[in-house]
């Protein structure tokens, strides 16, 4: 854990643990800031959050989209090359949306299969009211755009976390905005435990935190 508030972990809530493991080990990788838990909330639509994983090239890029769909993901937006870079959008079975991304738009070498950051992107009715809070629960801003987006300081290991316009997300996203119910993620950070503007729920972890054998999750 470092000296500032940050994230270490995020629990996808899922019908199967199991199988949602199977997937994600085979498409993304093993990686112990993604926890599973059972879903015990209805969801409908769009849950109001993406996971952006960030590379360094687009070959990496194609490499995740195209594991993710042969471990069972839907293809919400095709990897391509856009203004700020190379990057796609899948939905896996479960329903959580990944945004699989990188800031170069020309390969250097094969594809890595490395992930350099995870990055947790909350869709929010009020970027600058959220901010405020997060500021407020320890966060430090990093970047902020207005009342658009917003964007938070974060350690080596921990996910970072920014902050857009809910429908301006599912649009990046490709998906309608309308959603209910649960958004069936849990945020672990010594920070929590609280619940945000939005309703995304924030869960106390020990300080052990990142790489350790279990998060501790307390309701």
């Amino acid at each position: 854990m470092t000296d500032m508030a940050s994230i270490d972990s995020v629990t996808l809530e899922v019908a199967d643990p199991t199988a949602a493991r199977r997937f994600l080990t085979t498409a993304f990788g093993p990686d112990p800031r993604i926890g599973l838990s059972t879903a015990e909330a209805p969801a409908t639509g769009f849950r109001g959050f993406t996971l952006s994983l960030v590379t360094s090239q687009p070959a990496d890029v194609r490499a995740l989209s195209d594991a993710a769909v042969a471990a069972g993901a839907e293809v919400l937006k095709p990897a391509a090359k856009s203004l700020w870079g190379y990057g796609g959008v899948v939905r896996d079975p479960d329903g959580t949306i990944w945004q699989l991304v990188s800031s170069a738009k020309k390969d250097t070498g094969p594809a890595t299969g490395r992930v350099d950051e995870i990055v947790l992107l909350l869709g929010v009715a009020d970027v600058a009211a959220s901010k405020r809070f997060y500021v407020g629960q320890g966060l430090t801003v990093a970047k902020s755009f207005g009342g658009k987006y917003a964007e938070f300081a974060s350690g080596p290991d921990t996910v970072k976390l920014a902050l857009y316009k809910r429908r301006g997300l599912a649009k990046l996203a490709g998906v309608a905005a309308e959603g209910t119910g649960s958004h069936r993620i849990a945020i672990g950070s010594a920070a929590g435990p609280f619940t945000d503007p939005d309703g995304f729920v924030w869960e106390a972890v020990s300080p052990a935190g990142v790489g350790g054998p279990q998060k501790t999750r307390q309701r």
